[in-house]
């Protein structure tokens, strides 16, 4: 599938020190899968990922992320479009332009969890697990929550 093209005014960049950390931190932290992820967590997840952002005129409106050994496996988190920008074709830009960047070519196996995007996933060949009794997680939701909750010591 070939990538779809980007709007007007709008880029995908890899470049780290585009990243706006209030937009990502701002979104993740509301959503479904990250509520209440500390500043310093989503700081952490950045240094530790290849990032995506989408831009439109310079101010970041969407972003993802690879977790990966860029040898064998990789694993697709945290992608979002502010709801303001989408409807426009961001969201199969962005997993467009990161199943095809360079780094991430000849891997065994892709992994990601979504509640309802299903069907923007599968246009880009992911599937549902074909043996889920061969997967297991570890999977502590409200830890965020929790640590917040938690006095330092």
């Amino acid at each position: 599938m070939s990538i779809p093209v980007l709007p007007e005014g709008y880029v995908i960049s890899t470049e780290p020190a585009l990243l706006d950390l209030e937009v990502v931190h701002g979104f993740i932290s509301h959503s479904y899968w990250g509520k209440n992820i500390p500043k310093p967590l989503v700081e952490r997840m950045i240094r530790n990922a290849l990032c995506f952002g989408v831009y439109h005129h310079g101010s970041q409106v969407g972003f993802a992320r690879i977790i990966s050994d860029f040898a064998t496996f990789a694993y697709l988190a945290d992608v979002f479009v502010l709801p303001e920008h989408r409807g426009r074709g961001l969201s199969k830009a962005l997993i467009g332009t990161i199943v095809a960047h360079p780094d991430l070519q000849g891997l065994r196996r892709w992994m990601l969890v979504t509640l309802d995007a299903h069907g923007l996933y599968e246009q880009f060949g992911f599937r549902s697990v074909a043996n889920p009794e061969r997967h297991m997680e570890m999977h502590q939701p409200g830890i965020y929550e929790r640590a917040v909750s938690q006095p330092s010591s």
